[in-house]
């Protein structure tokens, strides 16, 4: 009897499998982490860059082209004119990460406000097994032109 009590209390075996073990559960984790950020950021950077073109095309009309309605001056937007004002701040834009955004649409909602949706396609910065190689981003953007 004395003999099994010693041979459950001694410790064989080796640590290293479950320090490997360890060790990529955490670096799985550091690059999902990091992936996501990424991913954060792009989207936050492509959003910024659809509020500046939604601007534009807000502020694309004629001053020739104002009317007077119920509540006073306003512009009447043309969606032909949006839509290049829009394209022009994008062509205009010095970084070259804004050459992947696509113009998917500009839209005039009420004649005072404009639309736009640009869409990219996010990769993650480490090639990982558990990561999508790619992901479509959309964002839409909404400015609008007030007269007071």
């Amino acid at each position: 009897m004395v003999r099994l009590g010693r041979r459950a209390s001694r410790d064989e075996g080796s640590t290293l499998p479950l320090i490997a073990g360890f060790t990529a559960v955490a670096l799985a984790l550091i690059l999902t982490v990091a992936a996501a950020g990424s991913l954060y950021l792009d989207r936050k950077r492509a959003l910024t860059v659809a509020d500046g073109a939604a601007l534009a095309a807000s502020e694309s009309f004629e001053l020739g082209e104002m009317r007077l309605d119920a509540h006073g001056v306003a512009p009447h937007l043309d969606r032909a004119a949006a839509r290049a004002a829009a394209e022009d701040f994008l062509a205009r834009d010095p970084d070259p990460r804004t050459a992947r955004l696509r113009l998917v649409d500009v839209s005039i909602g009420d004649g005072r406000s404009a639309t736009v949706t640009l869409e990219t396609v996010w990769h993650p910065p480490m090639l990982t097994a558990f990561l999508p190689e790619g992901v479509t981003i959309d964002v839409t953007s909404t400015a609008r032109s007030v007269f007071r």
